[in-house]
């Protein structure tokens, strides 16, 4: 029998809906259910990272997301993510356990040069790293992504080279981060969003947690994983 160690997923991918929703039902503002969430995403870090999962990409927002809610609420996301990002500059164990950090989407069309500072400083000090992956999904969508790279290859005007799933991939954001293995979504709603890693998660286990993002803590995350481990992986056998 497999140990639990080889029942690990190696890539984690996380649609951590129900924000807005959770401080909704607690009579809060929408950004204070984003600002519960990031929390959330801390404690999922450390638990991943715990857990010996190798590469976790959580969704911080969709291009609607910024281009379609209130700007209000929009000016909060992006001081959240500002004050999370600048405190995980100085976090220790990034650096202890070799984390590269990767910033995917459309973000830099989207936020104000303080924060892209702050970005590329993270990606700058966390570049060389090799032991983890933490892929942060801002302003990004699978759609756009898988789009996106069929018009690279179009402009590449390369006909004598066929149009294969490993040049798809080579030339999607997502290039050089392994299949999904497992996907959660919270929020009670049993569905992919926006094509989210559409083509990395082709055969990924799906969980779906019932509550919204704020409720799942580290220990709901553990339960997940433990799900996954039962679960066996066929692929078409």
């Amino acid at each position: 029998m497999k140990n639990e160690v080889e029942r690990i997923p190696i890539h984690v991918a996380i649609i951590p809906d129900g924000n807005r929703r959770w401080a909704r039902g607690k009579g809060l503002a929408p950004w204070e259910g984003h600002e519960a969430g990031a929390k959330i995403f801390e404690q999922l870090i450390e638990t991943a990272t715990k857990k010996g999962i190798k590469c976790l990409s959580l969704w911080g927002s969709s291009m609607d997301n910024l281009l379609k809610r209130p700007i209000v609420e929009k000016k909060a996301l992006l001081d959240i993510y500002k004050r999370y990002f600048d405190r995980l500059l100085k976090e220790s164990k990034i650096h202890e356990n070799e984390v590269k950090v990767n910033f995917i989407g459309r973000w830099e069309e989207q936020f104000p040069e303080s924060l892209k500072k702050t970005i590329y400083e993270v990606i700058d000090k966390t570049k060389h790293y090799k032991k983890k992956v933490l892929n942060f999904m801002l302003a990004y969508s699978g759609t756009d992504d898988v789009l996106l790279a069929i018009q690279k290859i179009n402009n590449q005007c390369d006909p004598k080279r066929k149009i294969t799933a490993e040049r798809l991939k080579e030339n999607l954001m997502t290039a050089e981060l392994a299949p999904v293995d497992f996907m959660i979504r919270t929020g009670g709603e049993p569905h992919n969003s926006d094509g989210f890693l559409m083509w990395d998660a082709a055969d990924a286990q799906l969980y779906f947690f019932e509550k919204n993002f704020p409720d799942f803590d580290g220990a709901e995350f553990e339960k997940a994983l433990g799900e996954y481990a039962k679960r066996g992986r066929r692929f078409g056998e």
